[in-house]
């Protein structure tokens, strides 16, 4: 029974040191100056790279990993994985589509509402898969292999670093003030160590939904991706800026990943 309790507080204790990657990054709005179109597309876009990466190395191809554990056969773990991938799209294209184009008391006033509102899809889908990675640092700590719960929190709270700054940016970037874009970047991390308890104190009911769980928070990302960043960070004159700080995101995180997942 200690020895249990023990894993609890291990997993929880590390997913919530990963979810602290977020503030950590999100630390960096205090030193930016001045966010002019060409800084913010390359970092929006350096973002996007990021969460390209995760969704494929942290999360589409654990959750196949997971499944094949689960059910023994690649080809069901696949169909598994698919499945979220598809619910999480879905999901986020609903939220899309019902998602305020106006702000009920200051109408278009400041930024424009469309903009307002992908960058609020950007923070909700970060936000989303902070919980299925918390969960799988909470299994890893409860599975009892205790090197593969810290290599996974280490990595995930690497990874957190850009993507704090990243929504902390965002925000700055629809006029909120730098304090309020860094605690909202904070909280967004904070899911992870939910997601840690729950996977600790009951790997017996999250591990088998582990495959669900990652392709959806794959597919919520790669919505965002796919139909929100790139469309914005190619509207203007940085369209070259905005494809190679993608791509250097994506490659950090696959280096982050490859060495420390």
């Amino acid at each position: 029974m200690l020895e249990d309790v023990n894993v609890v507080w291990l997993g929880s204790i590390a997913s919530l040191l990963a979810g602290l990657g977020t503030g950590i990054g999100a630390l960096g709005v205090f030193l930016v100056r001045k966010l002019t179109p060409q800084l913010q597309d390359g970092m929006l876009s350096a973002a996007a790279g990021v969460m390209l990466a995760a969704s494929f190395f942290s999360l589409l191809l654990p959750g196949i990993e997971y499944g094949e554990e689960l059910t023994g056969a690649t080809w069901s773990a696949s169909l598994m994985v698919i499945a979220g991938l598809l619910m999480g799209a879905g999901l986020l294209f609903s939220i899309h589509q019902r998602l305020p184009h106006e702000h009920f008391t200051l109408g278009r006033e400041g930024p424009d509402s469309a903009r307002i509102r992908r960058i609020w899809l950007f923070i909700i889908a970060i936000a989303l898969h902070n919980f299925p990675e918390g969960m799988a640092v909470g299994v890893g700590f409860a599975g009892g292999d205790i090197g593969n719960g810290v290599a996974l929190a280490v990595g995930i709270g690497l990874q957190n670093i850009p993507e704090g700054l990243a929504v902390a940016v965002s925000l700055l970037a629809i006029e909120h003030s730098r304090l309020k874009s860094f605690v909202i970047a904070v909280l967004t991390g904070l899911l992870e160590p939910v997601g840690g308890l729950f996977g600790s104190t009951m790997v017996w009911l999250a591990e088998p939904i582990m495959p669900w769980t990652l392709g959806f928070a794959a597919g919520a990302m790669l919505f965002i991706i796919s139909d929100e960043i790139i469309p914005e960070t190619h509207r203007g004159r940085f369209k070259t800026l905005a494809t190679f700080s993608l791509l250097g995101g994506f490659v950090v995180m696959m280096f982050l990943d490859a060495t420390l997942g």
